[in-house]
């Protein structure tokens, strides 16, 4: 039985050394700056210290762009945040959003009065059109009908109106 245990064991660890070359892995950068990875070895343009990892060497960490700029000095470095800045921004976003508010309630309230008159000036249009007798009063209040002219007149002038609100 311990004969079995021994051939059992010797086995096994013969396994995993077979398995831990199967993971030989190289990983490289090529001339393009493309990382690499293959189980066979980089050509020997490759210099060394484009090599990341290689089965006899643990990893290295791969030389990034950001690395190669200089880090920046402790004056540069971003300042905390303060209260009063906060209160700053959020007073100023405050002051944006109610400007815009008032922009958009007066945008309103002009698209409502446009409609408005639009309806009156469609209304008068189709009085007109339709050859109703219509009457005015003057400036001493007295009552006057219009006459064919100042009707052709007045349906023009309503057409145009009728015609800015399309």
């Amino acid at each position: 039985m311990q004969k079995y245990q021994k051939k059992l064991v010797f086995s096994v660890l013969m396994s995993f050394f077979v398995c831990a070359s199967a993971f030989a892995q190289y990983v490289w950068v090529d001339e393009k700056g493309v990382k690499q990875y293959s189980d066979t070895p980089p050509p020997k343009s490759v210099p060394n210290n484009r090599i990341l990892k290689s089965p006899g060497k643990a990893s290295i960490e791969a030389p990034s762009q950001d690395n190669a700029a200089p880090a920046p000095d402790a004056d540069q470095a971003p300042k905390p945040v303060t209260t009063a800045s906060r209160n700053e921004d959020f007073m100023k976003r405050k002051a944006e959003q109610a400007e815009k508010d008032k922009k958009a309630e007066e945008e309103k309230r002009i698209a409502s009065q446009k409609k408005t008159n639009c309806e009156r000036a469609s209304s008068y249009q189709k009085s007109l059109e339709s050859g109703v007798r219509i009457a005015t009063t003057d400036s001493k209040g007295e009552r006057s009908y219009l006459t064919d002219e100042q009707r052709a007149k007045e349906l023009a002038d309503a057409r145009r109106t009728t015609a800015d609100c399309k």
